[in-house]
């Protein structure tokens, strides 16, 4: 639906009508106004941060707040931001880059959606309801598990229903890409995002029991009484942090690989080449995401494993910079001789390859077992994390979002105000982090409330934080650009970049089927396969018939909701048994809502030949 068929619809018709969605393009809006909503929120923890460290013995924020603060910053960006601004992406481009109408199981794909929004809704309520979780965004045992309140309880409730619904997202976009590609799209045919997505998704299918399992026994051991991470009671701490880091590595490489894959999309339209290497970058996604499950324990170097596991997992994580530097190159090879085109989506593209670079050079700095006994511990690490997670994801949504933004809401974004965030954030990002690298080496330890004088630690935080003002300023640059391209934006056409891929020989925004006719894919790149024989859309691989749609259902939310009022139920159980009815209370909404979807035929509808016919006249 059009911007402005929306405006000109009520307010509650509109409500209702994304409460109840099961289009992946409406679901896709959802994902990334609320993930955009939890980034606003972990910034203003990070900025927070950064004003208690301007200076040596601040005391902008108390130490307890402080821990609450940069918990539920790193909480907040993995779980409730970076991950919903990805899965935005996914849903609003895979299902039109390999020419499906919709997502496999469009229903699912809605519940994964409420699952995530109230998780998050959930985990931010400790805020109001007695302190947030202080245990690190790691939560290491027995840190969490001795924990005072109930913020870390509201940190495990509030990850397992946000998780499970990034599950369901993920077995959801595996069907899709496996099933539902239009004919003659092979594998060997599908868009480097596709292929990230595929590829992410099966990594989000094995590395996120792992975190359920350790949150299942987190759980039992603050609110039931067992003893899994309890030493003295013949339990065992570190067992948390191998399930956690067997989540966490994975993780990374769930965040970095999509925007891997926007970027390579990126390159190769405003470059007007076809990717360079495309089987090789392929192969390189697969590789990264095997050796991504092999490195979890390169996290626990100073544990004491002994030399003979941390010789291993320091060999397996510097072999992963040999895939990711093929990337590298291949990128570089793709613009060498191509006819560029500067706009906001390739600068941020473009700004990437350095930046991640770097990261990616600290990277195998810190996988040195000796070495990273010395970085253990101390800003060089998050500095070395920021320029993956920042310098490589975050530059890859901020990427995304410009050159899919046309596709998604109809509307280009503003040039210069594209610009004008981009080159604030840029210069902020590397003030923020650079110098943090400095900062570890000088022995600054992470986590550290207050640092004295006389440390010479001073210039360097202080810089750090102008960063952080620069980088915030962007942020809001963007956040005008998007509310004045809402109102004023330009219209966009289908196909605004000339771009190569299925998703741009549709309207922009797309028709709630995407295609009237299935496309029929003669190789890689199709669209510029069409356009260089003169074709101005792709040819269809059907005759025109009537498309079967699925219904729109509010069971999802309420399912949602459900496990929502039982999370409180669980979280304050411990303390008053009256909290058991609230509890059943949650489950019985839950469970009675599965019971109607189960009784329930339901068969979707058809839009008519007749239907389609008329929309073209």
């Amino acid at each position: 639906m059009s911007i402005a068929a929306t405006q000109k619809r009520g307010f509650g018709a509109v409500l209702w009508d994304y409460l109840t969605t099961v289009d992946h393009k409406k679901i896709a809006h959802m994902y990334l106004f609320s993930g955009g909503f939890f980034f606003l929120l972990g910034g203003l923890e990070a900025l927070i941060i950064r004003i208690q460290l301007i200076k040596p013995n601040n005391d902008f924020i108390s130490a307890g707040l402080y821990n609450e603060m940069f918990t539920m910053h790193g909480t907040t960006m993995i779980f409730l931001a970076a991950m919903p601004l990805l899965l935005g992406l996914m849903n609003a481009v895979m299902p039109l880059q390999i020419g499906a109408r919709d997502v496999a199981f469009p229903f699912l794909n809605s519940l994964g959606f409420w699952l995530f929004l109230f998780g998050g809704i959930l985990l931010n309520c400790s805020w109001f309801l007695g302190g947030a979780p202080d245990a690190g965004w790691t939560a290491y045992a027995p840190l969490s598990t001795t924990s005072p309140g109930h913020g870390v309880d509201f940190y495990v409730m509030g990850l397992q229903i946000s998780g499970a619904g990034t599950l369901i997202g993920g077995i959801n976009f595996l069907v899709t890409i496996v099933n539902m590609r239009a004919p003659g799209m092979t594998y060997m045919r599908m868009p480097l995002f596709t292929w990230t997505t595929f590829v992410a998704s099966t990594l989000i299918l094995f590395a996120f029991p792992a975190l359920t399992v350790g949150l299942f026994l987190l759980m039992f051991d603050r609110m039931f009484g067992s003893a899994f991470f309890d030493i003295a009671l013949g339990g065992n701490s570190i067992i948390w942090e191998h399930l956690f880091w067997i989540f966490g590595h994975p993780e990374v490489y769930i965040l970095i690989l999509p925007a891997f894959g926007m970027f390579s999309d990126i390159f190769s339209t405003f470059s007007r080449k076809r990717l360079f290497g495309y089987t090789a970058m392929v192969f390189a996604t697969l590789l990264i995401a095997f050796l991504g499950f092999m490195v979890w324990a390169h996290h626990m170097f100073t544990v004491g494993m002994g030399p003979v596991a941390n010789s291993i997992f320091a060999i397996a994580t510097m072999a992963i910079a040999v895939p990711t530097g093929i990337k590298i190159f291949n990128w570089l090879a793709t613009m060498w001789g191509g006819s560029i085109t500067i706009n906001s989506a390739m600068l941020w593209s473009l700004a990437f390859i350095p930046s991640f670079t770097i990261g990616g050079m600290t990277g195998v700095m810190v996988a040195s077992a000796v070495a990273d006994y010395q970085y253990h511990d101390t800003y060089f690490v998050v500095a070395h994390f920021h320029y993956v997670i920042v310098g490589g994801v975050v530059f890859g949504i901020l990427a995304g979002l410009h050159y899919w933004w046309p596709k998604m809401f109809g509307r280009i974004l503003h040039e210069g105000m594209g610009k004008l965030a981009f080159w604030t954030f840029f210069i902020g990002f590397h003030l923020t982090f650079f110098i943090q690298h400095f900062l570890g080496l000088m022995g600054m330890p992470r986590r550290y409330w207050v640092f004295l004088e006389g440390q010479e630690l001073d210039l360097g935080n202080l810089i750090s934080t102008i960063g952080a003002f620069f980088m915030t300023f962007g942020v809001i640059v963007f956040l005008i650009n998007a509310i004045y391209s809402w109102k004023k934006g330009e219209k966009a056409p289908a196909d605004p970049w000339d771009g190569r891929t299925l998703e741009w020989a549709t309207a922009s925004p797309p028709a709630h089927y995407n295609f009237k006719q299935t496309p029929l894919v003669r190789g890689l790149d199709p669209l510029w396969i069409e356009k260089t024989e003169g074709k101005d859309e792709m040819t269809p691989a059907e005759p025109l018939g009537d498309i079967h749609m699925p219904n729109s259902s509010i069971l999802p939310f309420i399912m949602s909701l459900g496990l929502f009022i039982a999370g409180f139920g669980f979280i304050y159980q411990t303390d008053n048994s009256a909290w058991l009815i609230v509890l059943f209370a949650g489950m019985a909404i839950l469970f009675g809502s599965m019971i109607v979807r189960s009784v329930k035929d339901d068969h979707g509808y058809h839009i008519t030949k007749e239907e389609l016919e008329r929309e073209a006249d």
